[in-house]
């Protein structure tokens, strides 16, 4: 496994130039570029524009993990909104493509979200067509996508993740896990057993359980992630892919979630 650091961390995560200098400023050889909507690495950018990102990339000794996004959450693709769900398949569609000119095999997703609006039922189902009409493409471009556990009251276990996953019997519908996500509400090292060879790329965070709330996440190793029982359990599973660290930035000092979070992954692989 190999250190990796999320776009996020960083103030200037909508500057792949910024972010790509910064990362590595902290000891990073591996990244995870953000899509955004407009920018040098959006759903506005030309081809060009995209392996331009990935040159750059090259030139500097970087290799990319993977592509994230967060344009899910404006574009649910388990949304009543037909619109937006066209909207979402077509930010799917053009991430599957950017991630292929970077070079990289894996992209995340956040598959829709439950709300009162949106019942338990409709988000599966919605969620399920969502991946299978995109799947043809994926396969195409030769990238996986990678199902997020995050805090949208959906795929609430590891065995749903499963099942979830499951349904497709493709190689190119996965799980993207974040660990810090987990904490509360379950046990990264439980997910990881079952999920197993599921699992497509990590996200890496700390949690403090007894906060309960957003500002429960904290550095690496401040919180109550188990990482020695999650780094048996990956080991068990043969992951051999990026831990890529997913961290808030620093309100005074650009550079010190970075920082932070590189040596913290240095001692966490060590374990």
């Amino acid at each position: 496994m190999i250190k990796s650091i999320n776009a996020w961390s960083f103030p200037q995560s909508d500057s792949p130039e910024a972010f790509f200098a910064a990362a590595k400023q902290c000891g990073f050889t591996t990244v995870e570029p953000a899509f955004t909507e407009t920018g040098a690495l959006s759903l506005a950018s030309s081809d060009a524009q995209v392996t331009a990102v990935r040159r750059l990339a090259d030139d500097m000794g970087l290799s990319i993990a993977s592509l994230a996004t967060g344009l899910y959450w404006q574009y649910p693709p388990t949304t009543a909104d037909e619109g937006v769900r066209t909207q979402s398949m077509a930010l799917l569609r053009r991430q599957l493509e950017c991630a292929a000119l970077l070079g990289t095999d894996a992209i995340l997703i956040v598959p829709g979200l439950v709300t009162a609006e949106v019942s338990y039922e409709d988000a599966y189902r919605r969620a399920s067509d969502f991946l299978a009409q995109a799947l043809p493409h994926a396969q195409a471009c030769g990238v996986k996508m990678g199902v997020e556990n995050v805090w949208n009251k959906f795929l609430l276990s590891p065995l749903e993740m499963r099942g979830f996953v499951d349904q497709y019997q493709s190689p190119y519908v996965g799980v993207y896990l974040d660990v810090g996500n987990l904490v509360a509400f379950g046990y990264p090292q439980q997910w990881i057993d079952i999920l197993a060879r599921r699992i497509l790329r990590v996200h890496v965070k700390d949690y403090r359980e007894a906060v309960g709330t957003l500002p429960g996440f904290v550095d690496l190793l401040s919180g109550d992630v188990d990482f020695p029982a999650v780094m048996a359990a990956l080991r068990a599973t043969g992951y051999d892919g990026p831990l890529t660290a997913e961290m808030t930035p620093s309100r005074w000092d650009d550079m010190q979630a970075g920082r932070a979070a590189s040596a913290a992954l240095d001692r966490i692989l060590a374990m």
